[in-house]
């Protein structure tokens, strides 16, 4: 526990005798059964892979840790990346604990503050540009090509490498595959890389079978879906408020190989699922991993049997990260007392002992 992904899993990953063995304990997240919700919407059993649990809060750690290591392999002493959030704290954390210097360019106005202040706190350079994240991106990926800085974006082979291991540990907990796999789609990174890992399961016979894909992109930022780059995404959900995904392809091969589907999710359904997770399973995170949620949910309220299914849906990012969105969905208003016992009992409408 706490080895971290790089020497834990390094016999499937793209570890030399020359690789740092980096590690802030990334991996090795809970796999959740759900009290509550699944049974709400005749789910058999639902599981919530809680990737908020990795050192700076979310899924990026995985792949982080082994792009950083790598660049460090090869000599550089900067990294680069594009974000909407996640992808620079996660940089910024492992930039710093590697010694080196972390450059993040992210969309002006577009990035969430718990994010940014990571980035900030962790020695970060930060640069705004005005322009949305594909922007960055492709701005990101030109300096990468022609000056001696390492790309950690996942358009960085190892970024996928690292984020594989996931499906590794959901097969570990549960023993097999599960049924489907319901995960949120952004830059397709994510979804690529569990279908790697657990295709390599499969081959390595560690897995009978294979799950179903079910991705979910917010209907304001669903280029895959409409099948054309949205030039102008939008969604609440910031870390999958992407028009152009860099792993499209590779998203659709999981897709069509899996049987599954890309769908979308209203930003109301994404809201709703996570009410309903925080509310009735404890579990707060940031709106974009609700959407896997509730895509799930979706998918039972159209007919969708799962009443037999062993099904997880993927929460990549802790709800710290965006605490703006948890304040505005507040069900009753805060209240004020005086530093007085009693009047906080007749308030609470408590009755005394006997």
């Amino acid at each position: 526990m706490g080895e971290g992904v790089l020497k834990r899993y390094r016999e499937y990953l793209p570890v030399t005798a020359d690789t740092p063995m980096l590690t802030m304990g990334e991996g090795d997240t809970p796999l959740v059964e759900s009290r509550r919700l699944g049974k709400e919407f005749g789910i058999g059993h639902l599981f919530f892979k809680l990737e908020g649990c990795n050192p700076t809060g979310s899924f990026k750690d995985r792949g982080m840790v082994v792009a950083v290591a790598k660049a460090m392999e090869a000599g550089h002493t900067t990294i680069l990346c594009a974000s909407t959030g996640n992808t620079s704290a996660s940089a910024a954390a492992y930039g710093a604990a590697a010694g080196l210097e972390t450059v993040v360019l992210v969309p002006a106005g577009q990035i969430a503050a718990g994010k940014l202040s990571q980035a900030v706190a962790y020695g970060a350079r930060v640069i705004q540009i005005a322009g949305n994240f594909d922007a960055a991106l492709d701005i990101a990926r030109e300096v990468a090509e022609n000056y001696d800085i390492s790309l950690v974006n996942s358009v960085n082979p190892h970024r996928i490498e690292g984020q594989k291991t996931a499906a590794f540990e959901i097969i570990e907990t549960l023993g097999a595959a599960p049924d489907n796999l319901f995960i949120p789609v952004g830059n397709a990174g994510n979804i690529t890389a569990y279908w790697k890992g657990f295709k390599e399961a499969h081959d390595d016979e560690r897995a009978s079978s294979l799950p179903q894909m079910m991705g979910f992109q917010a209907e304001g930022a669903a280029p895959i879906v409409a099948g054309h780059p949205i030039a102008d995404p939008q969604t609440i959900a910031s870390a999958i408020r992407i028009g152009n995904p860099a792993s499209w392809s590779s998203a659709i091969t999981a897709r069509d190989e899996s049987g599954g589907l890309i769908g979308t999710v209203s930003d109301e359904e994404i809201l709703e699922a996570y009410k309903l997770l925080a509310r009735m399973e404890g579990v707060f995170c940031e709106p974009a991993s609700a959407a896997s949620v509730a895509g799930a949910i979706k998918s039972a309220r159209a007919g969708m049997d799962l009443s037999s299914s062993t099904i997880a849906c993927i929460i990549t990012g802790h709800g710290l990260k965006d605490p703006s969105v948890a304040m505005g969905l507040a069900d009753r208003p805060q209240e004020e007392a005086p530093a007085d016992a009693r009047t906080v009992a007749d308030m609470l409408g408590a009755r005394p002992k006997r």
